[in-house]
């Protein structure tokens, strides 16, 4: 059934509708449709935070922890998926090829945005295919050796090294930060050390305890317990400057400036998300890091806050590309 404004609606109703049709004139004069009249201010839904690797480790704890603290600033759910599997790739693709709307995130690590698009020759993704959001910690790497190695620096396994030849070094896994920061410590020193590959960094600490590889270089987190008890020995960190609390040395105070290696941990949308979402949750981030429960967690597990912004990620991302690729091209490692 037609019906006409003029006869069959009250005046009030006559007035209703023709504001209405105006608005909707308006909107298409603008270049809006309704989807855009209707949209609310992000996020306006549960957002999902991808984690790449398994549950349990630094990367799902921090994971967990940003995400709270986004949901307490923000009053909307966000949800950590751990999407685990080939080194950070599935969980990473996943996200590459999510709807650029701010509503699925990553939580990116120095293995899926330093090293992988260098180490493997194809790959379902690529940094271009992310904006990059917010650093939002780092944890260095430290050198470990067993104590009955009866080394105390830097300097003094340079020379136990050069003469008992047979030095062996341990990993996470072929193409690993802990495989790669070894084959940069060959190529800048100029010593001859085996690597011998695990299957996690917990496998490598396993057998240097056991003495039955000469060292490792591991993130901070994961040796913690046994360099307090005594059982492993930290004779240099992979930082410019000390880290407040650890008594450890570093490698530039011991003859090798340059060799500065972490463990980093930062928030990546999928290219093309709008700035001003990509802004929020960067000012999230910061707030989150500022935070005391948040920032207690981080320190507990030997980790620096920093909550960057979007352009200095950017630029640090870069900085780590450039690192890892001439450690892989040096070191001949590459992964199917």
């Amino acid at each position: 059934m037609r019906v006409s404004l003029n006869q069959d609606l009250p005046s009030a109703g006559r007035r209703l509708v023709l504001g209405a049709a105006a608005l909707s004139l308006l909107a298409c004069g603008l270049g809006l449709g309704p989807a855009a009249l209707a949209q609310s201010p992000y996020p306006s839904r549960p957002v999902r935070l991808v984690a790449p690797f398994a549950p349990g480790g630094a990367l799902d704890m921090i994971a967990r922890g940003v995400a709270q603290s986004w949901s307490d600033q923000m009053g909307q759910t966000f949800l950590v998926d751990n999407r685990a599997g080939a080194a950070g790739i599935i969980g990473s693709t996943y996200v590459a090829r999510a709807e650029a709307d701010g509503y699925t995130l990553l939580l990116g690590s120095t293995t899926t945005h330093g090293i992988n698009p260098s180490l493997y020759k194809t790959i379902s993704y690529a940094p271009a295919d992310f904006a990059p959001v917010s650093l939002i910690a780092t944890i260095p790497h430290v050198l470990v050796v067993n104590p009955s190695l009866g080394v105390n620096s830097f300097q003094e396994l340079l020379a136990y090294i050069k003469s008992h030849p047979g030095a062996t070094f341990g990993s996470a896994g072929i193409g690993s930060p802990h495989h790669l920061a070894g084959e940069m410590l060959k190529s800048m020193t100029g010593i001859e050390a085996t690597h011998v590959p695990y299957k996690g960094s917990a496998p490598a600490l396993a057998d240097l305890l056991g003495g039955q590889i000469t060292f490792v270089s591991v993130e901070y987190t994961a040796a913690a317990q046994f360099i307090n008890s005594g059982k492993l020995k930290a004779i240099a960190i992979a930082t410019h400057d000390r880290v407040p609390g650890l008594n450890v040395p570093t490698y530039r105070e011991q003859g090798l400036p340059g060799f500065e290696v972490t463990a980093w941990y930062g928030i990546y949308a999928p290219a093309k998300t709008p700035p001003e979402i990509i802004d929020k949750l960067a000012a999230g981030v910061s707030k989150s890091v500022q935070a005391p429960a948040f920032r207690d967690r981080l320190i507990t597990l030997g980790a620096t806050p920093v909550g960057s912004t979007p352009a200095d990620m950017a630029v640090f991302q870069k900085k780590e590309l450039a690192l890892w690729s001439k450690a892989i091209k040096d070191s001949g490692t590459t992964a199917q």
